[in-house]
């Protein structure tokens, strides 16, 4: 155990909008003391931070779905950690917790914190950084797209943007679990092998190739049923024109539009087809299903304990490292679920 007051976080502070894609001045890595604890409170260590795309729009001043991260505040951010110092009566050390840790080293939660962390299972089902993926808020977020807009069924053609991320991966493999013909769009030969030799899916078609849409026609022959849209821009642009009468759209993101927060961009051309097929399109934010999130998890570890669930995931080691992560995310560095180490936990932790 080690005592809160005697210790100094490094937080990533929001100093700038980016305007385009992030860069390091936007961020600044500051060094702060940590107030000592007060009845009801425990002080959690970050061990791993989630680095997702929507860390991208809430740097960004313009109408979302949460308040943008205020300038001069901490970067918002989902993480893992470990409790290390407490006097909480339920958070005990050694203690593992995940939620909003933010893009620190050390967080207080307990009494007072309005987005309070929560203990992991213990013990574990699964590695522990599979609690931010295919276990977690991104396989959460599969789930929950698919059970209440998509409503995929067996022999049905569903297809998935962003196929290798988080969120991509685990839709292909439960809409497999299903019944399903999955084709997954990604960038690169490489991940197109992934998609099927790996994760089982009947089709990739290659983002990054120049026939991509040939491809895409190539490995829809029957059109689509269900559409898990991660992308937006032109990708969902030609996945209009090829979806069934009365087809789904699961408006999931449009991490191809983040750059773009606040700018002039061209906007979706073939939007008209919602109308022409009578297509169902919604968005949706998992946070605000969280009466879901109970069945939505023990579907999860079911699959995972079953064999049928893979959770990819792509380290980088390091905290100092967490903005050019962030940056390699937009040019798909990244095999499913992207996460910065933070540091190790205890040999206690979780016990």
């Amino acid at each position: 155990m080690i005592n809160a007051s005697a210790v100094q976080n490094r937080a990533y502070r929001l100093r700038r909008r980016p305007v385009g894609a992030p860069e390091a001045a936007d961020l600044e890595l500051s060094t702060e003391p940590v107030p000592p604890l007060e009845d009801g409170q425990a002080l959690a260590r970050t061990l791993y931070l989630s680095l997702d795309p929507t860390n991208r729009l809430w740097m960004s001043d313009m109408r979302q779905y949460s308040p943008p991260v205020e300038l001069g505040a901490v970067m918002r951010g989902i993480g893992i950690g470990e409790v290390v110092d407490s006097r909480h009566p339920d958070l005990p050390v050694g203690t593992l917790v995940s939620g909003y840790t933010d893009w620190q080293e050390y967080r207080v939660t307990g009494a007072g914190d309005d987005r309070p962390l929560a203990p992991l299972p213990s013990p574990l089902g699964a590695p522990l950084s599979t609690y931010l993926g295919a276990l977690g808020h991104t396989g959460l977020t599969a789930y929950i797209g698919l059970e209440l807009i998509g409503g995929v069924h067996s022999g049905e053609t569903l297809v998935v943007s962003a196929a290798c991320g988080a969120v991509g991966s685990v839709v292909g493999q439960i809409a497999k679990a299903r019944g399903a013909r999955v084709v997954g769009i990604t960038g690169g030969a490489e991940k197109c092998g992934h998609l099927v030799g790996e994760l089982g899916f009947d089709a990739a078609v290659d983002r990054r190739a120049a026939d991509w849409r040939d491809q895409l026609a190539a490995a829809t022959p029957d059109g689509i049923d269900v559409d898990f849209e991660n992308v937006g821009g032109e990708i969902l642009d030609e996945i209009l024109m090829r979806m069934n009468f009365r087809g789904r759209i699961v408006l999931c993101g449009m991490i191809s539009q983040y750059d773009n927060a606040g700018r002039d961009w061209e906007g979706q051309r073939n939007i008209g087809q919602i109308l022409m097929q009578r297509l169902t399109v919604r968005g949706f934010i998992v946070s605000d299903e969280v009466e879901l999130f109970g069945p939505a998890a023990e579907y999860l570890a079911s699959l995972y304990a079953e064999g049928k669930l893979r959770h990819d995931e792509t380290i980088v080691d390091g905290f100092d490292n967490a903005l050019d992560a962030l940056a390699g995310m937009f040019n798909g560095v990244n095999t499913g679920k992207l996460l910065v180490k933070v540091a190790e936990p205890s040999v206690t932790a979780g016990r």
